[in-house]
């Protein structure tokens, strides 16, 4: 049998109104750290987004994503942290517009795979 080692996983949200608290699931990030992985799958369907929130200022959120993602892959200020502390940085609880869920554990043995399923069952079908 292969080995499954733990992996975390947030769903990553676009929350234009936080005072609403409604929100669309726009990503996944993914953090293994038996096989040193980090990475966080988003995709931004302009059109959903439009009609769940008609005065959502796209670019301000395009350029949060942009952000989000360079700090997963480890460039910038908070990108030079180890992955662990990137990942909780990224997960950590704020009021913004992006946010993620809580993290939840689970266990797989390729964690590219695994990104893709959750991103395909949480953001592509809901």
């Amino acid at each position: 049998m292969p080995e499954q080692p733990l992996f975390e996983y947030a769903v990553i949200r676009v929350v234009p109104k936080v005072e609403r608290e409604e929100f669309m699931n726009v990503g996944v990030i993914l953090f293994c750290r038996p096989k040193r992985y980090l990475d966080c799958k988003i995709t931004l369907d302009e059109a959903r987004l439009r009609a769940f929130s008609p005065t959502l200022d796209l670019e301000a959120l395009k350029a949060f994503v942009t952000g989000f993602e360079k700090t997963c892959r480890g460039e910038g200020p908070i990108g030079q942290l180890d992955p662990a502390s990137r990942f909780r940085w990224l997960t950590a609880m704020r009021s913004t517009i992006l946010q993620t869920s809580r993290v939840h554990p689970g266990l797989c043995s390729a964690p590219e795979d695994t990104l893709d399923r959750l991103h395909r069952e949480l953001v592509l079908q809901a």
